[in-house]
């Protein structure tokens, strides 16, 4: 059994790192996994790819020796970083290891360009202060269903800075009509991304599937993002109206 390959993708928050990979998986045709550590209490984008990369297999925690044991001849492992890393000490199994880095366009000279054995121009965004990394706020979702004028209401406030200097908003959400949306807001970046993740729709009760959000950014308040959250959060009555109305509509 062939050991796997690794393919390092690094870039500051916001680059398209995610959206690159993203398109490396629709691609691809080798057994797969995607590893990004330190998302164990929030994990957006590795739910993400869950949900959309069935075939996929996510991983938030350095992967063991028998995980490596396990997988099939010609695996690929995606690594999602922020920061330059040595892979090889960590990864001592992996039979090559390419590392991309995804960055501005604009920055130049980087510790990403030193590491990377290849370029992507991503995202052309301001590059936060080293000197004062952004607060990373998380808030597990689960069980809650959104009114989206309410949920479009509060996006908006958090985007135009009325609970915080906010760089990025990425969420998974749940909607009345059982969707699921991704939601992705980038710092200087025009308009908002919402994407209707292709799993089914959950129409029986409060969904009992993950969802969430995380906001990064400076002087964030995260007791007052929490409350304007559940103000928007749809009661376990008007839950079940809406999913009746929809049930109704779907074709036998």
């Amino acid at each position: 059994m062939s050991s796997p390959a690794v393919i390092a993708v690094a870039g500051p928050c916001g680059s398209g790192k995610t959206t690159w990979i993203n398109q490396s998986l629709k691609d691809a045709t080798a057994p797969l996994s995607y590893f990004y550590s330190g998302l164990g209490r929030n994990p957006v984008d590795l739910m993400r790819i869950g949900y959309c990369f069935p075939s996929v297999q996510v991983m938030s925690d350095l992967p063991a020796p028998q995980v490596f044991s396990s997988l099939p001849d010609g695996a690929i492992i995606y690594v999602e970083l922020d920061f330059p890393e040595l892979l090889k000490p960590l990864l001592p199994k992996v039979r090559f290891c390419h590392q991309v880095a995804v960055i501005p366009p604009h920055l130049q000279d980087s510790a990403w360009h030193q590491w990377a054995d290849q370029i992507i121009p991503g995202n052309d965004i301001a590059i936060p202060d080293a000197a004062k990394p952004p607060e990373r706020w998380h808030a597990p979702l689960q069980g809650q269903v959104f009114d989206p004028a309410s949920l479009e209401v509060v996006l908006t406030e958090l985007m135009e800075g009325a609970y915080g200097d906010i760089h990025r908003v990425k969420g998974i959400f749940e909607m009345p009509d059982g969707q699921a949306l991704y939601i992705d807001f980038v710092a200087g970046l025009e308009g908002v991304e919402y994407t209707e993740l292709s799993i089914p729709r959950w129409l029986e009760g409060r969904p009992d599937r993950w969802s969430g959000m995380e906001v990064m950014g400076n002087n964030l308040q995260p007791e007052i993002i929490s409350q304007t959250l559940l103000d928007g959060c749809l009661t376990d009555e008007v839950i079940a109206y809406y999913q009746q109305q929809y049930q109704a509509l779907s074709p036998v």
